[in-house]
């Protein structure tokens, strides 16, 4: 899904800039370009964020036991 029209930024980047190690939504924009258009998609950029640490940073019991 496209989150940043004028910019061409998909829900895809946002989710590998996470991965990369993007922590805020002004690095987002530098590395991607989502916002420094018109600042519409802002909101559901950093949304989308949220969404992709909250996935990120789950612990792996099973491995965690296995330790």
């Amino acid at each position: 899904m496209y989150v940043c029209i004028c910019n061409g930024v998909t829900d895809h980047d946002i989710n590998q800039a996470v991965e990369a190690g993007c922590r805020s939504v002004a690095e987002l924009t530098m590395r991607t370009g989502a916002g420094a258009s018109c600042g519409s998609c802002l909101d559901l950029a950093a949304e989308l964020m949220d969404k992709a640490r909250a996935v990120r940073d789950l612990p792996l019991p099973v491995l965690s036991q296995a330790a």
